[in-house]
């Protein structure tokens, strides 16, 4: 077909003389046929949905040509992330159309397994995998042993999640569900709750602060909010002093004014002494924390204060505080532990305290998901308290409440087999002696994910004889995966529903192919920044290449109708009941409107907001907010009600958990690998670092750190995340590098592009040696996510051999925790390495 001139200006439109510009959305766009001939096609659009790149779960638009994904940008509705996305979401058509996908369901034919045991997998029907896991299923029931079926958890949308997670395994009778949160933030939450009553991701008020302090994370680069953040980031250097404390010179070091390479695993050394300071000079925000009833400082070095002396406001015992732990905690003591200059520790507390109470001390996972981490993050967050930007303006906040609907009750659908297996035990060890695991301040309320390998390799406190894992991928993306490789060796029947076949699939008895989130499959997602909150929309929006099918709601549905027909419909009638839809009361007749009712009836409370269902999807997003400041100066959810310096709250959980097993606190906290005696564990402190390999045989310290283009672990298998590697600090394109400072490098003999072995006490990896003086002498950096040798062509370096491409960082790390939080430690300076050259 022949385009004539005037046709293609018609095509693409002309605005004045010598100017064309593509009107939006295009009239017609180019395509070929199958004969390579040029024809038109009907215009693209922009159609909302939601990336779950991270788990800021951005609002965003997928541009749609005949039923196919080609672009993204963030949705213009949103007041979260007006507009903007990182670039983890323009991986999203690359992700969606990876010729790797898994395309069908399949079945395993080799009964051995193990890292790179070929599991000769063939093809089923849909049909034939939900019968044979709706016999196993079956098959525990009447044993009496549904108990023993597992649930595993990786990415999940927030509320359709909340079906297959805990509904279902409930309905069905077992406890055993868990999610992927602890292995990767868990230890920050525990700093907000145990001092304000907060779990929970955090906003800030960048805009209106004047003193912006990173400890530990990069905001536009792998941390939450970053388009938020990369949309404003300009805007906060003219404005604001940033001060990156990091032992790697981070993208924001770069851009910042301070960068503080502290020591790994100091941080709550330089908290507390910034804190010494801050009280010392006089420099607490008063309107906030109180004063001294006569108006005169008694904050003295190494002196006691009477607590009756101060009159305290929205907070609880910062006398106690000082006369526990910051008395004595002077710039001079903290800085060869930091190796921050004392000169520096005092510029930075008094500039700090000068821009009170507009400060932010941003956590991240750097200084907490470490073995002690949760006292870390107390000490970090209470300057929050001690400045007054706790839930204020140009400070650090929460994010206005999203209006959704509740998941249904399950009562009625409970037999007794069902509430004897929800009796048991969980099996990933959450309120052991060893593990308190107090989300939210009760004993055993946190997942402990990393554990549950070890507890299935010693059927601890049972053995495990069915699993179902959606989205996950725990034999790489969990300190020393080698555990893992041995429990899925041993587990009886593993089920895996996800896009591409990676490390854990390759233990699979059946393979599930799942939709991908962003293009493929109807949910709800809320997420907050900017001083808002907002509701967006996933939706199928992309014509499936594959038989593929969400496991949150078609699969559980089909799963249900099959375990009908056996004789067992407590979960279809469940579903059916329950999940009408809001608009009709229609009841649901198949996968695919369960899927939409689903959605819909979560959503409902939200879109009655702006106009009804259709609006909501035309907009994608509902928002909400503005953020009120200074909401919970007198409620926090603390037992005082107050920002709390002496942590009651942390004192009751401590005591609770003594309580179960007959010890006094100290014992428990010494157990749990603490260091502090007495009161000291009831305020925020410092905790010396564990280290774990001996300083002569393993010299250097490995940090581990992020990279901008990790779409949760899930972009390894695209081309783009190799050929735009260095947007990383110091990393290379094509290469999986670890970075070395020169003063070490010469050292060791090293040069750029030697071929290394770097090895721990938990195991080795191969790597290339970078130059960079972006890491502190002593310490080595390496971004995590290579080292796949099963995710696909590109991922992998030979997939059929299980050879990787690069290291996977978490292979040299080993197994430990923050056993507060339950988090696995992967940071804090812990980790000795040796470095060999090959």
């Amino acid at each position: 077909m022949k385009i004539q001139r005037r046709n293609f200006l018609k095509i693409i439109g002309v605005a004045g003389i010598g100017t064309m510009t593509l009107l939006n959305p295009v009239v017609k766009a180019f395509a070929k046929n199958e004969k390579n001939e040029v024809i038109l096609q009907d215009a693209g659009k922009w159609m909302p949905s939601t990336c779950q790149g991270c788990t800021t779960w951005c609002p965003i638009e997928v541009y749609v040509i005949n039923g196919r994904a080609v672009k993204v940008r963030g949705n213009q509705k949103s007041k979260v992330n007006p507009g903007y996305v990182c670039p983890r979401g323009h991986f999203i058509p690359r992700q969606a159309y990876d010729p790797d996908r898994i395309k069908v369901p399949m079945k395993r034919t080799n009964p051995e397994k193990g890292r790179g045991v070929d599991p000769k997998f063939v093809p089923i029907t849909w049909d034939e995998a939900l019968n044979t896991i709706a016999e196993k299923i079956l098959e525990l029931r009447a044993a009496g042993e549904i108990h023993k079926l597992m649930i595993l958890r990786g990415r999940y949308t927030p509320y359709l999640t909340n079906i297959p997670y805990s509904s279902m395994p409930n309905i069905l009778g077992t406890p055993n569900s868990f999610s992927h949160s602890s292995i990767c933030a868990e230890a920050e939450k525990a700093g907000s709750f145990f001092t304000e009553g907060y779990w929970g991701y955090r906003d800030y008020d960048v805009l209106n602060t004047k003193y912006l302090v990173l400890w530990g994370v990069d905001p536009i680069r792998s941390n939450r909010i970053v388009p938020g953040m990369l949309n404003k980031w300009g805007t906060v250097l003219e404005k604001t002093k940033v001060v990156t404390i990091d032992p790697i010179l981070t993208s924001a070091a770069t851009k910042g004014h301070e960068w503080l390479p502290i020591i790994p695993g100091q941080d709550g050394a330089l908290a507390v002494a910034f804190a010494h300071i801050i009280l010392t000079e006089g420099l607490w925000n008063k309107e906030f924390v109180g004063d001294f009833k006569d108006g005169v400082n008694k904050f003295k070095p190494n002196q006691v204060v009477a607590e009756d002396d101060f009159n305290e406001k929205y907070t609880n015992g910062l006398v106690k505080w000082w006369n526990i732990e910051l008395k004595d905690k002077t710039p001079d003591w903290a800085e060869p532990l930091t190796g921050i200059k004392k000169e520096k520790i005092i510029q930075i507390a008094r500039e700090m305290g000068n821009a009170a109470p507009k400060v932010i001390h941003w956590l991240g996972p750097g200084p907490v998901m470490s073995p002690r981490g949760s006292y870390s993050a107390m000490a970090i967050h209470a300057l929050n308290g001690l400045l007054g930007s706790a839930d204020n303006e140009g400070g650090t906040l929460r994010g206005p409440s999203v209006k959704v609907a509740s998941t249904p009750a399950i009562d009625n659908y409970l037999d007794d087999i069902a509430k004897a297996g929800n009796s048991q035990k969980k099996i990933d060890g959450r309120g052991d002696i060893d593990m308190p695991s107090m989300a939210r301040g009760k004993i055993g309320s946190g997942v402990v994910t990393a554990n549950i390998a070890n507890n299935l390799l010693k059927n601890k406190p049972y053995d495990i004889k069915m699993a179902i894992g959606y989205w996950c991928n725990f034999n790489f993306s969990v300190n020393a995966p080698q555990r893992w490789d041995e429990a899925m060796k041993k587990l009886p029947f593993f089920v895996h529903c996800v896009t591409n076949a990676s490390e854990m699939t390759m233990f699979a008895d059946i393979v599930l192919p799942s939709t991908f989130h962003a293009t493929e499959q109807w949910a709800v997602v809320n997420s907050k920044g900017n001083l808002h909150s907002n509701l967006s929309i996933q939706q199928p929006l992309a014509r499936k290449l594959f038989d593929v099918k969400d496991y949150e709601t078609e699969v559980v549905w089909l799963l249900a109708e099959k375990l009908k027909e056996k004789g067992y419909s407590n979960l279809y009638d469940y579903f059916r009941n329950e999940f009408k839809n809001p608009e009709t009361n229609q009841e649901p007749n198949n996968a695919e409107e369960f899927a939409l009712y689903a959605t819909m009836k979560y959503a409902k409370p939200a879109y009655d907001t702006i106009g009804g269902w259709d609006k909501f999807l035309e907009d994608g997003v509902v928002n909400f907010g503005p953020y009120k400041f200074r909401a919970k100066w007198d409620n926090f959810e603390t037992i005082t009600k107050k920002f709390e310096f002496y942590s009651e709250t942390i004192k009751k959980a401590w005591d609770d958990h003594a309580k179960k097993y007959n010890k006094t606190i100290d014992e428990v906290v010494e157990i749990c690998n603490y260091t502090a005696k007495g009161e000291t564990v009831f305020v925020p402190h410092y905790e010396p670092p564990v280290r774990k390999g001996d300083n002569n045989e393993y010299p250097l310290i490995f940090i581990d750190a992020k990279s901008k283009l990790n779409r949760e672990g899930r972009s390894q298998n695209l081309s783009w995340y190799y050929e735009f590697k260095m947007v990383d600090p110091g990393d290379e394109k094509m290469a999986d590098v670890t970075k070395i400072n020169p003063l070490d490098a010469d050292k060791l003999g090293l040069k750029n592009g030697d071929k290394i072995r770097l090895t721990t006490v938990q195991g080795s990896i191969e790597s290339v040696v970078k130059l960079w003086e972006g890491t502190r002498p002593g310490f080595i950096t390496k971004s995590f996510g290579q080292g796949h040798w099963a995710y696909g062509r590109i991922a992998s370096s030979d997939f059929k051999k299980a050879i990787p491409r690069g290291g996977n960082n978490n292979e040299i790390l080993p197994d430990e925790y923050d056993r507060i939080s339950g988090s696995s430690a992967r940071n804090g300076g812990f980790v000795g390495v040796k470095i060999e050259k090959i």
